[in-house]
């Protein structure tokens, strides 16, 4: 008895490690790219599925059955508000930064102007929400339907244990997503144009890469994650306007934990991250559930090496490893020299 509850422990950990994999990627993605931290990433993951419940239902959110026709627009709807949330976000901390620069020359924010930024981006999501979700917490429909998969919504392993299908189809789909984004951004020409920027602003500005667009580009694609790990996280929990806080520092722990600028490793975190969580809950009571995350976050923040002390390039990641910036950019004068 006592195993089959600690298997449904350790799936429910990994899955919701596979949420925090796919929010750790866009985390990753960003600081990795901007060279900043993005606060309200969490608060964007929250305040896209609340929208889209929203916008489809039109009422007070609820866990009842959605129609096939409602179930689709949320889908679209969470995915279109992530995208967009972290491009107002990205064109507020980044780009208007630049814009107001009398060189015209691409700048880097101050750190305490993108610290307060991106907390005052995350606290304005939640006033808004908070102004029209009065409620501690809700219950929010699947619009994935994934419950309806098995009879009962549960997998039967023999031996007579079950798990949550849900546990089982979100820990799946959250990899697959992620491994799915990692090629993307590793074949694609969208994905050598982040490289570009984040290794040498300078230099990828001489070849044609504009750092602007992408840098905007990498916070919507964090973005367009953000959505998709509300999908999969949001339904069968109990859900408040104040989640995305905790949410978003559980995902810069797996972003730390895994190494900024690697999606595998993102990924890694983000299962080490639920997995740890889950079995803290299980072992020392709920309290330590938030705690748990906290903790590694602190441990990944002290045993990272100071900035300029690493080694100057990153050490070779698995094959595909998708690494978006090094340590010590190479500048435009020594690329210059090797013409």
């Amino acid at each position: 008895m006592i195993s089959g509850v600690l298997l449904q422990v350790v799936l429910a950990g990994l899955a919701q490690g596979a949420v925090l994999g796919l929010m750790a990627l866009g985390f990753s993605l960003v600081a990795g790219t901007a060279r900043i931290l993005p606060f309200a990433h969490g608060d964007i993951a929250v305040a896209s599925i609340f929208l889209a419940v929203l916008a489809a239902v039109g009422a007070t959110p609820t866990a009842a059955r959605l129609a096939v026709l409602p179930s689709m627009a949320v889908v679209l709807l969470s995915l279109a508000a992530g995208v967009l949330l972290s491009g107002l976000v990205g064109a507020l901390l980044v780009l208007l930064p630049d814009l107001a620069g009398q060189d015209g020359a691409h700048r880097r924010p101050d750190p305490l102007s993108w610290i307060v930024g991106g907390l005052a981006a995350g606290l304005l999501l939640r006033a808004v929400l908070g102004s029209a979700l009065h409620q501690q917490a809700y219950a929010l429909p699947d619009p994935l339907r994934i419950d309806a998969l098995t009879p009962g919504g549960l997998v039967r392993f023999p031996g007579g244990s079950t798990v949550p299908v849900r546990a089982v189809c979100v820990l799946v789909l959250g990899l697959l997503i992620g491994l799915l984004a990692e090629a993307v951004l590793v074949r694609s020409r969208f994905g050598r144009s982040l490289r570009a920027v984040a290794d040498d602003p300078a230099g990828a500005a001489l070849c044609g890469v504009s750092a602007r667009r992408a840098v905007l580009g990498a916070f919507l694609v964090a973005g367009l994650l953000a959505g998709l790990a509300g999908l999969l996280s949001a339904p069968g929990r109990a859900l408040s306007v104040e989640s995305g806080a905790l949410l978003g520092l559980d995902a810069a722990a797996a972003a730390l934990l895994g190494g900024i600028g690697s999606a595998r490793g993102a990924l890694a975190g983000g299962l080490v991250v639920g997995a740890v969580q889950t079995l803290a809950g299980y072992a020392f009571g709920s309290g330590f559930y938030d705690v748990a995350p906290l903790v590694l976050l602190a441990v990944a923040l002290v045993l990272r090496p100071p900035a300029g002390q690493g080694p100057s390039r990153p050490a070779a990641g698995p094959p595909g490893a998708a690494r978006f910036r090094t340590a010590r950019p190479r500048t435009t004068r020594s690329m210059t020299a090797r013409r």
